[in-house]
């Protein structure tokens, strides 16, 4: 019979070096496992606060500001794409099927754009959010 020690040990090692590597996702336990949801928000108070935060403010302001790439990166994929397909194909579901992928792959490149036209690779957006939603729970009085 083979030892089982080894096989735990690894399964062990293997664990650690993924939650490790998934780190980053405990921020958001707090905000997520949650017995009643956080009540929603308007443009006026992520306004608020990034008035009232001075680090993490301005990282949010931008990052909310790369939406907008995305929407047109969106935008431009799917209507592009949708008229390609129409285009050769005269296929209905084809340039549905198309539209939608061109609206997602033009997402991704929208926001890959806005990460170097916007500089986000250099500063911690999940740290800004995370803030936010920390700033907006304490707000509301925890919910």
């Amino acid at each position: 019979m083979a030892d089982n020690t080894q096989g735990s040990s690894f399964l062990e090692g293997y664990k650690q070096f993924w939650s490790q590597k998934f780190s980053f996702l405990s921020n958001y336990s707090q905000l997520v496992k949650r017995d009643q949801p956080i009540r929603s928000w308007s443009s006026s108070d992520v306004e608020e606060f990034i008035a009232s935060d001075p680090v993490h403010g301005p990282v949010l302001k931008t990052a909310r500001g790369a939406v907008q790439f995305g929407l047109a990166g969106s935008a431009l994929g799917a209507v592009y794409t949708a008229g390609f397909a129409w285009k050769y194909s005269k296929s209905l579901h084809g340039t549905a099927l198309s539209f939608v992928a061109g609206g997602v792959f033009g997402w991704t490149f929208g926001h890959e754009v806005a990460n170097h036209a916007l500089q986000l690779y250099r500063v911690d957006t999940l740290a800004a959010e995370v803030k936010f939603l920390e700033w907006w729970k304490t707000k509301n009085g925890g919910y």
